[in-house]
């Protein structure tokens, strides 16, 4: 048995969407050029307002999957992660990942019609910057690892505690925040509520991380009052849903940056002399580069397929998303290392932006479960399905 099955027998970009892919390119060169990044990763918000709102009204991609009905675009996973890989090129600063992908999602799923109808309008807008609170202080990925936990009271329900690593968590205007029922464990007994920023009890906290071009949060919450989005203890499958749809963003994120670098590698190399030549000509380089590519076009393949496998709502898609974010970590960090070697001395600089590329492809490596984590998931959901493969086989007459 071949598992899983093509989603597709080729896949391929329609026109529109190479258009697409243009569009935001040619907007990312204009305002995301290295000296702004390096400017706004030492600002407290971490990105251009201005710009945000550009994004908003001008190529419409904070609402880009969000429903028509509620303010969006209404498009697809595939063209959302046309947009990651070319903010991944152009190591663009901004809360796409946090508020368009991660809470629009979660709102989406979990949310009933009527909270969604609420908050996905001005997040479509780009009014409002949400965020998803879901990672606790260990640090460790995926809903199992949800320790939070939500008491019911007389007119609602309670947070007490903390989370970690939560993406634009200090300038969002809405958090969203995943807890548990005392007692559960695993998927089952989760929820999903929102609290205001502002709330009594909430205290958010920048984090100092080794990429200041994603800034991330630590959020307390100390007897906070929060508003049950969804139906309580229900929200365990939408949660798993908006992690693998946020871990094949990232992936595509994560080749679109290790591209860059390939690309900037590759034009250095022409120019750099050595010996009366270009060191682009030395065999050693090229067996370098070669395998830079091998990498990056494997890691692109793996997260164009789970992208496509999440449009057609494939069984498959979280096996998928695991396989993309684990191939995508090691290629972007292998690239980004070889990069600053083949750079030389002056790879190993600040004043040379290959650093940037490095940090951003380092955290983003453990960013939703590193790779050894994402394969023993994708192991896992290889036994469960074999099993039920063999059991279904053995129940069958002979």
């Amino acid at each position: 048995m071949v598992w899983p099955p093509m989603v597709s027998a080729q896949f391929h970009f329609t026109e529109e969407q190479d258009q697409f892919r243009d569009m935001v390119r040619r907007f990312l060169v204009d305002t995301s050029p290295t000296t702004e990044v390096r400017r706004l990763m030492q600002t407290d918000a971490g990105y251009d307002a201005a710009v945000w709102q550009r994004l908003a009204r001008e190529l419409g991609l904070t609402g880009l999957t969000i429903e028509e009905k509620h303010g969006g675009a209404g498009f697809g996973m595939v063209d959302v992660c046309i947009a990651m890989e070319e903010m991944g090129r152009a190591l663009l600063c901004a809360p796409f990942l946090a508020s368009s992908v991660l809470a629009a999602h979660a709102i989406a799923l979990v949310a009933s019609e009527e909270d969604a109808g609420r908050l996905l309008p001005s997040i479509a807008a780009g009014e409002v910057i949400a965020t998803l609170a879901i990672t606790e202080p260990d640090g460790r990925p995926g809903v199992d690892a949800i320790a939070l936990p939500a008491e019911r009271t007389g007119d609602g329900f309670v947070l007490d505690g903390r989370k970690h690593f939560v993406l634009d968590g200090c300038s969002a205007d809405v958090l969203l925040v995943a807890a548990r029922s005392p007692g559960s464990t695993g998927s089952d007994g989760l929820s999903l509520f929102e609290v205001a920023p502002d709330a009594a009890g909430v205290t958010r906290r920048a984090l100092t991380t080794l990429d200041p071009t994603r800034k991330q949060a630590s959020i307390e919450f100390d007897g906070v009052q929060a508003r049950l989005l969804g139906r309580v203890d229900e929200a365990g499958p939408g949660l798993v849903r908006t992690l693998d749809i946020a871990a094949i963003a990232l992936a595509n994120e994560m080749v679109g940056g290790a591209a860059r670098l390939l690309e900037d590698t590759l034009a250095y190399t022409k120019i750099r002399m050595q010996f009366g030549r270009s060191i682009a000509s030395f065999q050693a380089i090229k067996h370098r580069c070669a395998e830079m590519l091998l990498q990056v076009e494997l890691a692109k393949s793996a997260a164009y397929y789970a992208a496509e496998a999440m449009d057609a709502e494939s069984d498959e898609a979280t096996y998928l998303a695991s396989l993309a974010k684990a191939g995508a970590s090691e290629a972007y960090l292998h690239t980004a290392i070889e990069a600053i070697q083949l750079h030389g001395g002056i790879g190993f600089t600040f004043d040379q932006d290959t650093h940037l590329w490095f940090k951003r492809a380092k955290s983003s490596e453990v960013m939703f479960g590193d790779p050894a984590w994402h394969r023993e998931r994708m192991m896992q959901a290889l036994i469960v399905k074999e099993r039920a493969s063999s059991e279904a086989q053995m129940g069958q007459p002979a």
